[in-house]
């Protein structure tokens, strides 16, 4: 018996202990773990989509600035997030470390906000590409063109999901080396035709929202957050990693760490290369591909930013991936209207295909509904980190109560404690930040949203949703 067999057999066991059998075909190694995190996370896919909005709140000032404060702390509630991953390697993720440490209700809650995070976020990467990809084909700048090219890309990722795991897993493994390289060619092209701005214009702050520089910086913080978003892939697939509970960790703590130097200087790089400040920030949704056309040429330009577009394909294909898990997984604890249809697995690709398909149908009913795609954006990173901050909340209250909870094989030791309280602290501050005006509409359907599912809890769901098979306390 080689090594691998061992321990997918090995894998199967501590599946089972959790109280799932092993259904999905386990064949991810650490890198493709890693991979798929990676791509997700995606700078190439954040920044570029959200440089304008850079541009409007705050600049160069609040982009370099930003980037390194919102850079610690998503690293803080990352190492969190990995600690718990090692010791509950589920495809049901952050849902089930909240049932196994706090129990079903919190567990049903915590699973909610993550799937509906995940709707957004696979909506703002599509719809997000969509509009990206309009000025650079020169296409037709309407509301049927768009949505027609959000509804094709969003069908690309569900129907090469649906074909199987094996594709889809070397199609990450590239999509890491590909974001590597074209952040790679897009600095060394702005560096080669020399920087237009001295390294203190990373100092100069520039805002036209009308708010004050405070209120602006705080604000101007989600293109940094939503970029640094989507790193709980790696723990989505852990039914799908051989050695779970030692490689989800690294693949989450390595996909941060890489996104977090490479975006920094990608940031520089871009923003020492804009030739006029007050000019390219009116240009909104164009100031990206407008800084690399004025730089590099109208055909070069638009070839390396084109690059970018196959980097933000990639990422909604990662993300389609890791979402449908997710809700596979809670459709498999009963958790979803139609679970007995979602927790289906195709017995030809071993893929949760319905889970896939039903994925795509919501995110492109959201982003239909909502008109700012900022408030998009801000409705995926506050529904995701609210989803990664309850099970880490959860835990730090099963140690105050000394009640018994799992460590894993890799864990943060004594600092395990004052990591949480951080990480906690954080997704607090940035969920009221980021539903304030301009991203108003993202608080008025995140309020909408909690309270339908407290009237979902409390006259139906609490009576029928039993939660995780096996409960470990």
């Amino acid at each position: 018996m080689t090594w691998d067999q061992e321990q997918l057999k090995k894998d199967a066991r501590e599946l089972k202990k959790l109280g799932y059998n092993q259904e999905l075909l386990r064949g991810l190694g650490g890198f493709s773990n890693f991979a798929v995190a990676f791509s997700v996370v995606s700078i190439l896919t954040g920044i570029t989509q959200l440089y304008g909005y850079g541009l409007q709140h705050g600049g160069p000032s609040q982009m370099f600035w930003g980037w390194i404060v919102v850079s610690f702390f998503t690293l803080i509630v990352s190492l969190a997030m990995a600690e718990l991953a090692s010791a509950y390697p589920t495809a049901g993720a952050l849902y089930h470390w909240s049932s196994f440490l706090g129990g079903r209700t919190i567990g049903w809650f915590t699973a909610c906000f993550n799937a509906f995070g995940m709707f957004a976020i696979l909506a703002g990467i599509d719809y997000g590409l969509a509009k990206f990809l309009i000025p650079l084909l020169h296409l037709p700048d309407t509301p049927w063109v768009i949505n027609l090219t959000y509804a094709a890309l969003l069908f690309s990722h569900a129907f090469l999901n649906y074909r199987g795991i094996r594709f889809v897993g070397w199609l990450n493994d590239f999509s890491a080396i590909y974001h590597v390289i074209v952040v790679a060619i897009l600095i060394g092209a702005l560096a080669f035709k020399g920087f237009r701005q001295p390294l203190s214009f990373l100092n100069h702050f520039n805002s036209t929202d009308g708010f004050s520089v405070s209120y602006s910086f705080m604000i101007g913080l989600l293109l940094a957050q939503w970029t640094l978003t989507g790193y709980d892939a790696s723990a989505h697939v852990t039914e799908e990693t051989i050695d779970p509970g030692r490689r989800a960790p690294w693949g989450i703590f390595f996909a941060v760490v890489l996104s977090i130097f490479s975006g920094l200087f990608m940031l520089m790089a871009v923003t020492l290369s804009i030739p006029d400040l007050a000019e390219f920030t009116q240009k909104g949704d164009s100031a990206f591909l407008d800084i690399f056309r004025f730089n590099l040429g109208d055909g070069f330009g638009s070839l390396v930013v084109g690059l970018c577009a196959g980097a933000m394909w990639l990422c909604g294909l990662a993300g389609m991936t890791s979402a449908s898990r997710m809700v596979y997984a809670f459709a498999r604890d009963k958790g979803l209207p139609f679970s007995h249809l979602l927790a289906k697995v195709d017995e030809t690709h071993k893929t949760p295909a319905r889970a896939i398909w039903a994925l795509a149908i919501f995110a492109l009913i959201l982003a239909f509904s909502i008109s700012i795609y900022s408030a998009v954006v801000s409705i995926a990173t506050v529904a995701l980190y609210i989803s990664y901050g309850l099970p880490i909340a959860t835990r730090l209250w099963t140690r105050l109560t000394k009640k018994h909870e799992k460590i894993g094989p890799w864990n943060l030791g004594k600092l395990s404690t004052l990591i949480s309280v951080l990480a906690v602290g954080w997704v607090t501050f940035i969920t009221v930040v980021f539903m304030l005006p301009p991203n108003h509409q993202a608080g008025q359907v995140m309020g909408g949203c909690v309270a339908i599912l407290v009237l979902l809890w409390v006259f139906y769901v609490r009576k029928t949703y039993v939660g995780p098979k096996y409960q470990e306390h």
